[in-house]
Parts: C-alpha cells; sequence; structure tokens
C-alpha cells in the first residue's frame, strides 16, 4: 500500500541513536554504526523519531510499504522487554538514566582505593549533553534545570555542590556546537513540568548564544519559567549573578 514511512539517508547518519530512543515502536536500531529500520510493518509514519536527529538523515516519504502492523510491534517490543523503549534502545551513550547519589554504591575496589581524595560527582541524569538528552527523559517531569557552557564546569572549581545539585544537568557550547540549541530546549520546556532554569555562563561574548537559546525555547513552548543567569570569569570567579 502507499503510506507515509521514515527513510534514512545513511550518508548524513552519525549513529547517535537519538532516533532509536525517540522510537515507541521498536522499528529503528544502530546497526553497523548507522540507523536502519528494522520493518516497515514497525514504523507507524507518525515521525516521533525526527525532531531528535541532529543531521537531517531521516524523513518522512510517502511510498510503496507494508502495513502497519500494530500486534507485530507488540510482539517485537514484548521480545526485547522493552517497556519503556526510549529508555533502554539505541546508543548506549544516548540512553536516559537516573543517577540516585543517596542509593548507589561504590564498587569494593575503588572503595579501597586511597590515593585520590575527590568531591562527590553530582550529575543526577545522563546523558548531559543537550544534543544527546531525550526530550520525553523522565528525569525531566518537576525538574529544575540547570543549562551550563561546557567551559563553566572547567573554570568554576565547586560546580558540583554549588549548582549541580539537586538539578538535571544540560551542557553544551553554542560556538564549538554550531548549533541553535533553542529546539531541543522548546521540546524539554513544552513535555515536561520543569520548574525554573539556572543558566551557568562563560563571561566570554560567544556564550550569549546559550541565553538566547533559553529565551527563544522559553516563547517557542509558551511556558515562561522562573530563570536567572549566572556569568563565571575566565579566572573562574562569579562576576554576575
Amino acid at each position: 500500500m502507499i503510506r507515509k514511512i521514515v527513510t534514512i539517508d545513511e550518508e548524513k547518519c552519525n549513529g547517535c541513536g537519538l532516533c532509536v530512543t525517540a522510537c515507541h515502536e521498536g522499528a529503528l536500531a544502530i546497526i553497523d554504526g548507522k540507523a536502519k529500520l528494522i520493518s516497515e510493518s514497525y514504523c507507524d509514519g507518525l515521525g516521533n523519531c525526527l525532531p531528535e536527529c541532529p543531521t537531517g538523515a531521516i524523513t518522512i516519504e510517502e511510498k510503496e510499504a507494508a502495513d502497519f502492523d500494530e500486534e507485530a510491534v507488540k510482539k517485537n517490543m514484548a521480545q526485547l522487554n522493552l517497556n519503556t523503549p526510549h529508555l533502554h534502545s539505541g546508543c548506549p551513550g544516548s540512553r536516559a538514566r537516573v543517577i540516585n547519589r543517596a542509593t548507589e554504591e561504590k564498587p569494593a575496589a575503588a572503595a579501597e582505593k586511597k590515593e585520590f581524595s575527590r568531591p562527590e560527582s553530582q550529575l543526577g541524569q545522563w546523558p548531559c549533553q543537550i544534543r544527546l538528552v531525550p526530550a520525553n527523559a523522565p528525569y525531566f517531569n518537576n525538574a529544575h534545570l540547570l543549562i551550563a557552557a561546557d567551559c563553566t564546569a572547567y573554570a568554576y572549581a565547586n560546580i558540583h555542590e554549588d549548582f549541580i545539585k539537586n538539578k538535571i544537568t544540560l551542557i553544551g557550547c553554542p560556538k564549538l556546537d554550531d548549533t541553535d540549541y533553542s529546539q531541543k530546549l522548546a521540546q524539554i520546556l513544552g513535555s515536561n513540568n520543569i520548574k525554573s532554569i539556572t543558566v551557568l555562563r562563560m563571561e566570554v561574548p560567544c556564550c550569549g548564544g546559550i541565553v538566547n537559546a533559553v529565551k527563544n525555547a522559553m516563547v517557542m513552548s509558551g511556558n515562561m519559567v522562573p530563570w536567572s543567569v549566572v556569568t563565571i570569569g575566565t579566572d573562574g570567579s562569579i562576576i554576575d549573578n
């Protein structure tokens, strides 16, 4: 039959796996480093994967394809034991994970090592890169967000205790990523009940891009949440709060 179905340009695909985590039917998989459609009958043609693709490798085309088979999808998902596929499929580096600092046990080998004395990480989830986080990850609901420029973690020594603790952390660099985060952040704001946003930027001009992205995302999503901007100097000091 003629119907809408996803088509993947493998030359554009970078194998990040974000489309796989976004597909609720288990229709996609990363094979030999590229996203591939496992079965036409698994794809409903709605395109939940489209906005997650950072390279524009996925399109929806109307063409001859097998019928969407909901029963086959259910059997496939049951076989894979994927009750929440967007959390358990795709590239391992992109799989959403909540990190419970209160209950996680340290490996015995690590506990025995005394060579290093270091503070505990306060990162509460994975992944944390803006381009990699699934917009529908459950840790976003009722979350206080920290949206931080990459360099702040190196410039400000106590970032974990002072900023990351008790927040969901997203990081990025608008200059090096050469992208506008507005759309991705708008998806997160539009799909979740975000309580507040703290933007942590460096004093350098290019970091203004991450602030503008947050402003644009709130306007695009229609979700104007309480937010603040903290500026870190290149010497590691807080110069504007």
